[in-house]
């Protein structure tokens, strides 16, 4: 039987894999990072009191398994924020279509091709003139 996240079967260390994480929803991933997190500063305390060289090692896998945790929980928000704004008129800046800066500056299409009542009347008055050339 595992007893935590980071031993298998075997009692090998293992890392937290993000498409496990994926599957589980926001309250397991909260209490598996406060697990991580306490585990963490167990590490730490048995750092500074000259721990077990093994203990020493597991602090880097206990940090990225945090960053893991952390990043698998922020892309579930972010995606149900995308899905909650899909057809909403206004949408947060951090939702919108990043593109460049140039392009977002760029004018609509509907900008590009308004005219001024005076083009309008002219090109209504004098139409582009069309010729049949001979080839």
């Amino acid at each position: 039987v595992c007893i935590h996240w980071w031993t298998s079967k075997a009692g090998k260390m293992t890392k937290i894999k993000a498409y496990e994480l994926r599957k589980k929803n926001r309250d397991e991933l909260m209490k598996q990072l406060d697990e991580l997190k306490n585990e963490h500063q167990a590490l730490r305390v048995a750092k500074v009191t000259g721990g077990a060289p093994a203990k020493l090692a597991k602090i880097k896998s206990v940090r990225k398994g945090i960053a893991r945790v952390l990043t698998v929980y922020n892309q579930k928000e972010k995606s149900d924020k995308r899905e909650e704004y899909k057809n909403a008129k206004r949408v947060p800046k951090d939702l919108r279509k990043k593109t460049t800066r140039a392009i977002r500056r760029r004018l609509t299409v509907a900008q590009r091709l308004a005219k001024t009542p005076k083009e309008e009347k002219k090109s209504n008055n004098f139409p582009k003139r069309l010729y049949a050339l001979r080839a």
